[in-house]
């Protein structure tokens, strides 16, 4: 009995090392599987911490995970630790990903779970949460309305002139942040896409020669697919005051910044702009305007959407190219109508209804005017 016991011991270490042997080449195969693909090696560890995250939770391989365990590892992240949706959305594609490249006959580890240790693999296939496209995820957040936005540049430009006679240090940095506040609503930038422009990114649009050479903006650093490089776009210039503020900077303002290695809008040290100082500028400025809430760096570009196609009349699709969008129900969630513009286009439209009603009344008695 002493000797079954033994044998039975050593079997099921034995197993325990083969399961664990065959779960970490699982994992490598998985990540040079991803390299042939061209994923990016952050983007490969980040999966790798997904999977070894719900490894330890649940106490069990792969191949032994089930649904009801997935749903409560997913369910916990969510209602325990508030885990935002986009990231618990995150790690469900992680393992979604694990499991169909585990389960594809092209590769053995299914035969191997057999084989080695007598376990059959049925992967199962976690539930994703709803991605839905009504609206953004905070509905909180909104685009500046025009009035405010002047407001908003107004006092950036006030801020600068306001340091420059107190005679206290800071003004270039004041007159840097106002700048860049209007470029990243002049062409619809995102805070990293802002904080990484250079001025060779700027260039001449031939078909627009009034914009001299700011009429083209090339964003090297754009939002990429998850996994992916940095997404490429040009976006074209369509304000003529954006184009001069842009120009007067680099005239006057960005020799000021010393040896700035190219960068447009360099810090005193000539790093890359840190968003977050630019965030608690322009929490300051919205504060001391005391502008209603749902404003934060992010609502420039949503008030250059916005105001793109319901203010100046630009196409969908162009509004979408701008953005970088994939898809333009993107765009359309970006833009939202402000009261001012809903309240023009109903006394168009009522205008409208009322010009067509009079022509009617006029040929019905004649032509004859009332």
């Amino acid at each position: 009995m002493e000797s079954t016991g033994r044998i039975r011991l050593f079997r099921s270490s034995r197993a325990s090392i083969d399961a664990e042997s065959l779960c970490t080449a699982m994992l490598d195969g998985w990540a040079h599987s991803q390299l042939a693909q061209g994923f990016q090696q952050r983007t490969i560890a980040r999966r790798a911490r997904t999977v070894q995250r719900l490894i330890d939770w649940s106490g069990k391989y792969p191949w032994q995970w089930t649904q009801l365990e997935a749903d409560d590892f997913f369910a916990e992240l969510r209602g325990i630790h508030h885990l935002a949706p986009s990231t618990v959305r995150a790690f469900q594609t992680d393992i979604g990903l694990l499991l169909a490249y585990a389960a594809d006959p092209t590769y053995p580890w299914s035969a191997h779970c057999t084989e080695l240790l007598g376990e059959t693999f049925v992967p199962i296939a976690p539930r994703r949460m709803v991605h839905r496209q009504e609206g953004p995820e905070n509905p909180s957040k909104r685009p500046f309305a025009l009035a405010e936005l002047q407001s908003f540049f107004d006092f950036a430009d006030d801020e600068v002139e306001r340091i420059l006679r107190s005679g206290k240090r800071g003004g270039l940095a004041a007159y840097r942040d106002a700048v860049a506040f209007k470029v990243m609503y002049g062409w619809g930038l995102r805070r990293r896409e802002l904080c990484h422009l250079k001025v060779v990114d700027f260039s001449r649009n031939v078909r627009a020669p009034r914009f001299g050479a700011w009429g083209l903006l090339r964003v090297r650093y754009g939002k990429a697919m998850r996994g992916s490089p940095s997404k490429q776009r040009t976006v074209l210039t369509v304000f003529d005051w954006a184009a001069e503020t842009v120009a007067d900077w680099a005239q006057h303002g960005l020799p000021r910044c010393g040896d700035t290695s190219g960068w447009l809008f360099p810090t005193e040290r000539d790093a890359v702009l840190d968003g977050q100082s630019l965030l608690r500028r322009f929490r300051r400025y919205v504060d001391a305007l005391e502008l209603p809430e749902g404003l934060d760096l992010h609502s420039l570009r949503r008030a250059y959407a916005t105001h793109l196609q319901l203010e100046w009349g630009f196409d969908t699709s162009f509004a979408k190219e701008q953005l970088g969008h994939e898809h333009a129900s993107t765009t359309a969630i970006y833009t939202i109508a402000s009261p001012d513009y809903r309240a023009r286009e109903l006394d168009r439209v009522l205008g409208a209804t009322l010009d067509r009603a009079t022509a009617v009344h006029r040929r019905t008695q004649g032509g004859l005017p009332s």
